[in-house]
């Protein structure tokens, strides 16, 4: 059946400041256009290293019906392939983790090294060339420790403007001296943009994440202080004063803090260190730090909280004892797996430096929340009575830069391949 919309022309019309229309978050053949356009071109976070601590360790990641597999080798180097059998396609790794040797497809044992050569395949003849049947390679990148994948065969360059403005402001976290203390796979009833659309935005924070409230102040973390009445006048500027404060003194210990904004790159990326309330240690319910022992050299634990955004699908959170990372990966048009995963000092003993359900209290409160409002927009957007609804510019002008963005990149894929033309 031939859809009732032309796909290109609801692109090029969409309403600047304003949510977009019902088929982008609904129709298959707006997914199948995001996989190609988005997940297949650009660089997309899917791991981070502490998950593959030693040689031999491997994760298997599925972007729209691709599984890639990293692996860490022998060097300590990790990498990437397609996880397909160059035999007759098999399945390599089917465990979203696990420990292997080489690689071995359980098949017919055609057998790979951790470089993806054939070094194995019997009954194929003398004159079978092992050298022509490696496993296909994917383009990767650490950051820090953040892993991220680009499936296209010639990923977008600017991944090195990404690369080096934000290792100054991860490497001191020391993500490759941690350990994964935990991870959660939480499937949210939406489409892929929902999720990203709701956590750009905090308009909705204060009254649905009273945990994650907690240590955030409103001004910095959801609502502009431009549009702070005076009445509370006298809360900003106390904000701004500590904003100030703990800015220079963060740099001044060598901790970069400035907000970062590239949001209109093709990779795109924004980062901000903003202070934490309360006692000020880390983003816990009580706001003292979740793990005794803190990570890499840092000696002081109020060293606010460290925001990272990538489009199309993660943000991270950086304290001074502990990080969390999220990753959005779509599966169908209205179902998204959001992969949640805390780190902590690779040192710390639960129990003795950290309480695990401290440690994961609040993120786990507030996906869950998250969830359930990304289910209500998907309900709403499917409802013949959706139109597309304007953004707020005090507390959502990250969503109109979401939406800039993406329009951005699908008038790009359109421009470089031919579209084809159904037959009269």
């Amino acid at each position: 059946m031939r859809s009732s919309f032309n796909i290109q022309e609801l692109v090029d019309r969409r309403k600047k400041g304003r949510s977009l229309e019902a088929p982008f978050y609904s129709a298959p053949e707006f997914l199948d256009l995001d996989i190609d356009a988005i997940f297949r071109q650009l660089w997309v976070f899917v791991a981070v290293e502490p998950e593959l601590p030693e040689p031999g360790d491997c994760v298997t990641v599925e972007i729209g019906g691709t599984s890639i597999l990293l692996l860490r080798g022998d060097d300590m180097g990790i990498r990437a392939f397609h996880n397909v059998c160059r035999h007759r396609g098999a399945r390599l790794i089917d465990e979203r983790t696990t420990t292997i040797g080489n690689i071995v497809c359980r098949y017919h044992g055609w057998t790979y090294n951790e470089d993806g050569k054939l070094i194995l395949a019997e009954h194929m003849g003398a004159d079978f060339d092992k050298d022509c049947h490696g496993l296909k390679a994917i383009h990767l990148r650490s950051i820090s420790g953040l892993i991220f994948i680009c499936l296209a065969e010639n990923p977008p360059e600017d991944i090195e403007e990404m690369t080096r403005v934000m290792e100054p402001y991860l490497a001191l976290h020391d993500i490759a001296n941690c350990k994964v203390a935990h991870t959660t796979d939480l499937i949210e009833e939406g489409n892929w943009k929902l999720t990203i659309e709701n956590n750009r935005e905090c308009y909705h924070c204060e009254g649905t994440h009273p945990q994650l409230t907690v240590p955030l102040s409103e001004f910095g973390f959801g609502f502009s202080p431009d549009e702070m009445d005076e009445r509370r006048s006298e809360d900003v500027q106390n904000y701004l004063k500590v904003l100030e404060r703990d800015h220079k003194r963060w740099e001044a210990d060598g901790l970069p803090s400035a907000e970062m904004d590239r949001l209109s790159n093709t990779t795109s990326f924004r980062a901000m260190r903003l202070p934490l309330m309360g006692e000020g240690e880390s983003h816990t319910l009580d706001t003292k730090i979740a793990s005794k022992k803190l990570l890499g050299a840092f000696t002081d634990a109020k060293l606010g909280g460290l925001s990272f955004w990538t489009h199309p699908n993660s943000w991270h959170h950086f304290m001074s004892d502990h990080i969390v990372t999220f990753s959005a990966l779509p599966i169908s048009p209205g179902r998204t797996l959001v992969r949640t995963t805390w780190l902590v000092h690779k040192d710390a003993i639960e129990g003795e430096h950290y309480n695990l359900e401290n440690l994961k209290q609040v993120w786990t409160m507030t996906n869950q929340q998250d969830a359930d409002l990304v289910r209500l927009a998907q309900i709403g957007c499917e409802d013949p009575a959706y139109e597309p609804g304007p953004y707020s510019q005090f507390t959502e002008p990250h969503l109109e830069t979401f939406c800039d963005w993406y329009i951005a990149r699908l008038q790009e894929h359109f421009a470089s391949c031919e579209l084809e033309v159904p037959a009269e």
